[in-house]
């Protein structure tokens, strides 16, 4: 992993070609409790815990909840750069003066500019901005191929150093079974033996061919949020996402590049019509891991 941004390519000087107004919304969302979620229908569960339309061409897009504070945002950048802004709900200067982001490119090839520094990073590779950077924006190498660099924000009480983290160098496990229809690959990208940060932890998950079961047996933990993030979905490919407690499950029916939040009390798994893949990020009380209540499967409900 590149410990350190490579200097600012001269050809993109600073302050130039960037996007004017490349923000077209910043939505805060309101999460229930257990018992108001009960009460929830398929539309308010959707408004609620499900993230749509986050890339756009040429724009950026943010979420935020009061759930640990956490932004989840988008930037598909074109023929001009994109600058990552700030926000009057944030009641900051800038985007990261107490905050740190994790970033994963789900596009082409592209750049993430940090002051006079930059990163480049291909399609599936991650960086970490940590809290302090007042200017950061986004670029696609090629317009007609845009980068698509979706990532989640946490606040942060320590400056942690950028970093790239590299394909090559990412800690993978194998786990699942054939016969458990859910054989994957968890790549961990920012946590406490790798890329260090203050609370957030992110990964990305890719299930193999022929399995389709994610987080199952399910789990909770009750000391953290979490978001999914699913991809590489063909058109008509679908998650069927479940949420909820144990014994008061729901569902959302998720498509290619859409998140959904899942909150400390709810449970987080899902089957899809094919294998695809997600990225993974976490914010809460601690970073392990480990950390996670696990659901007998004859309590779920």
């Amino acid at each position: 992993m590149s410990k350190a941004p490579l200097p600012r390519n001269s050809r993109r000087p600073a302050g130039s070609f960037f996007e004017s107004s490349p923000i077209n919304v910043f939505e805060m969302r309101d999460l229930p409790g257990p018992a108001g979620f009960s009460n929830m229908n398929t539309a308010e569960m959707r408004a609620t815990f499900l993230f749509e339309d986050l890339f756009v061409p040429g724009r950026i897009k943010l979420f935020g909840c009061h759930v640990d504070r956490a932004i989840i945002g988008a930037a598909v950048p074109g023929r001009k750069d994109i600058m990552l802004p700030s926000h009057k709900e944030l009641a900051a200067e800038y985007f990261t003066q107490r905050r740190e982001i994790g970033v994963v490119n789900i596009g082409g090839s592209g750049h993430i500019f940090i002051g006079s520094s930059q990163f480049a990073l291909d399609s599936l590779e991650a960086a970490y901005i940590g809290k302090g950077n007042p200017e950061i924006s986004f670029s696609s190498d090629d317009p007609a191929k845009p980068a698509q660099f979706y990532f989640v924000s946490y606040p942060a009480h320590t400056a942690y150093p950028c970093a790239k983290i590299d394909k090559a160098l990412i800690e993978s496990t194998e786990c699942g079974s054939v016969a458990g229809s859910n054989c994957r690959t968890i790549r961990k990208l920012i946590h406490p033996a790798g890329v260090a940060s203050c609370q957030l932890v992110m990964g990305h998950t890719q299930l193999a061919e022929g399995s389709v079961w994610n987080t199952m047996p399910a789990h909770t933990h009750h000391r953290r949020s979490e978001i999914y993030l699913y991809f590489d979905l063909p058109k008509d490919g679908i998650v069927v996402h479940c949420l909820g407690e144990p014994r008061e499950t729901r569902h959302l029916m998720v498509r290619d590049r859409q998140a959904v939040l899942s909150p400390s009390w709810s449970l987080h798994t899902g089957v899809g019509t094919t294998n695809y893949s997600f990225i993974w990020s976490m914010g809460g009380e601690n970073q392990d891991f480990a950390d996670m209540d696990a659901v007998p499967m004859e309590e779920l409900m």
